[in-house]
């Protein structure tokens, strides 16, 4: 499956689970080239409780990570069509939180309903580089952080954002790095993602839009709602509010699902 470009093999989960893959495994499945190639491997399958379903997500590395929000965004419209969850209203279990999700009708799309968003701050003592204005850290089930630059098309992307994953000040756990610049007019925002586990860039990012949103509304550049458009121009779609109390609430990732193929691995 797809989602805006972050690409997934996804696993029934009723047929295969986690204990039957090493890392190894997942390495192979997901190498581009001599694998089915993909930036991870997701186990989708019944969650706890009725109209839920459980999402295991592994990097293309084979690592695990706790929440990434297109391979939710796919395994909320995978569930639907499968028959593990009704697409009409599903609780989405994740190892970093349970989310409401949607799945309706015959558009290849979902929506996910995420946890509240803590505002996203600034670093201290990050080595900012040539042409990068700001920078902020946020927290979407994983950590991202928001690089605001005159130019994505313009950031040596395999470097800077190596350089940046693996920056002290992000230590220990790296982040993952979203560069952000201003698109054809004001209102519109492109962004683009070096992802930790895939080492590379991922041509989409859904908690990481989630995070360039909030940033941008800190920095009094954007108001929510608004749209990402990924590496591919499609459009993430971001609605939250802005609570006195100091974070975002009612926050919402809306963007494509679509299966591409279906096969078997041997």
């Amino acid at each position: 499956m797809t989602g805006s470009g972050n690409d997934f093999v996804m696993v029934d989960a009723r047929v295969s689970t986690p204990a039957d893959w090493t890392p190894a495994d997942i390495r192979a499945a997901c190498a581009r080239g001599t694998g089915v190639g993909a930036d991870g491997l997701v186990f989708v399958g019944p969650g706890s409780a009725p109209n839920s379903a459980r999402m295991i997500y592994y990097n293309s590395d084979g690592s695990h990570a706790r929440m990434c929000g297109n391979a939710a965004l796919c395994s909320a419209r995978l569930a639907a069509r499968v028959g593990i969850a009704p697409g009409t209203g599903m609780r989405l279990e994740t190892d970093a939180g349970i989310y409401d999700a949607l799945a309706t009708g015959d558009d290849p799309c979902a929506e996910l309903h995420l946890a509240p968003v803590e505002p996203p701050r600034a670093v201290t003592g990050l080595a900012m580089g040539p042409g990068e204005r700001r920078a902020a850290l946020g927290i979407v089930g994983v950590p991202h952080l928001v690089v605001l630059v005159g130019n994505v098309d313009s950031v040596d992307l395999r470097s800077r954002g190596r350089a940046l994953r693996f920056d002290s000040a992000l230590a220990p756990d790296g982040a993952n790095i979203n560069f952000i610049s201003q698109g054809r007019d004001p209102s519109e925002w492109r962004m683009r993602t070096y992802e930790r586990g895939v080492e590379d860039e991922t041509l989409a990012c859904g908690t990481g839009a989630v995070a360039a949103a909030c940033a941008l509304h800190e920095w009094q550049l954007g108001t929510l709602p608004m749209s990402i458009l990924t590496r591919t121009s499609r459009a993430l779609g971001i609605r939250a509010r802005r609570l006195s109390s100091d974070h975002y609430d009612d926050v919402w990732l809306a963007g494509e699902a679509r299966v591409v193929f279906r096969g078997v691995l041997t």
